[in-house]
């Protein structure tokens, strides 16, 4: 009878642990994914839109990120 409630015991474990397993896999599999990194010509011209920087200084950092991206 004592054998009995040891491999209950044992059972009981066994399955608590599968459980706690299980939840942490699907806390993994369901974070959500990295952010798609912003184009810096993006960042600049919705700047610009929002008055944040003025013409001359939008047309300057185009005029550069340009430079920078086509090797003119």
């Amino acid at each position: 009878m004592m054998m009995g409630w040891g491999f209950l015991w044992i059972i009981i474990l066994i399955v608590i642990v599968y459980f706690l397993f299980q939840q942490q896999q699907q806390r993994a599999d369901t974070s959500p994914p990295p952010a798609p990194r912003e184009d810096p010509l993006e960042v600049l011209q919705r700047r610009y839109a929002a008055g944040e920087i003025t013409t001359e200084e939008y047309e300057e950092r185009k005029r550069v990120l340009e430079r920078d991206r086509y090797g003119l």
